[in-house]
This record gives C-alpha cells, sequence and structure tokens, in this order.
C-alpha cells in the first residue's frame, strides 16, 4: 500500500496538476474543520472537492473518443527505391591449363 499511493498520486498530478490541487485542498481542509469542530471549514473543504471531482468528470465527459483506425504494418515497401541489380556479363573463355 505504501508504494501504490505514491504512484496514484504522482501520476495524478502529472495528469491533471489543478484539478488534482483543488481536491487535495478541500480534503485537507474538511479534515482539519472536522477534527477542529469548525463545521465552515468541513463544509467549504467537502464543496470544493465535490466541485473539483464534478470538474474533473465533466471534463472527461467532454473529450470525445478519437476512432480508432486499424494499424497496417507494411514489412515491405511496395516499391524499392533502389534500383534493380544489373545481370552480371559471364564470360565463356577457356580456362587456361
Amino acid at each position: 500500500m505504501n508504494a501504490v499511493l505514491p504512484r496514484f498520486l504522482k501520476s495524478a498530478y502529472r495528469r491533471e496538476p489543478i484539478i488534482t490541487v483543488l481536491i487535495t485542498m478541500g480534503l485537507v481542509d474538511a479534515l482539519i474543520g472536522g477534527l477542529d469542530d469548525s463545521w465552515s471549514l468541513f463544509a467549504f473543504g467537502l464543496g470544493t472537492a465535490g466541485t473539483s471531482l464534478l470538474l474533473n468528470w465533466w471534463r472527461i465527459q467532454q473529450r470525445r473518443p478519437l476512432p480508432e483506425e486499424p494499424i497496417v504494418q507494411h514489412y515491405l515497401p511496395a516499391r524499392s527505391s533502389s534500383p534493380a541489380i544489373p545481370m552480371p556479363n559471364i564470360s565463356k573463355k577457356k580456362p587456361l591449363q
């Protein structure tokens, strides 16, 4: 668990840095407000975190998936870029004895 949480946080901060910071701030405010019996800070923190989550969900819904095109792999080019190899000249000389 200890190794999974930092990886998750790093990947989340890389993908959506502003939204993740807002969610973190909201959760910390809610935690401090809940432990300190400051209900206004608790409500503000929950509101900030909830609004950030809704904004993140809305942005995900707005992204349209790209149509997948089939990937065609050609192992050889359609035409060779080098010229054809010339035929070798075979001389029909008699070997020396």
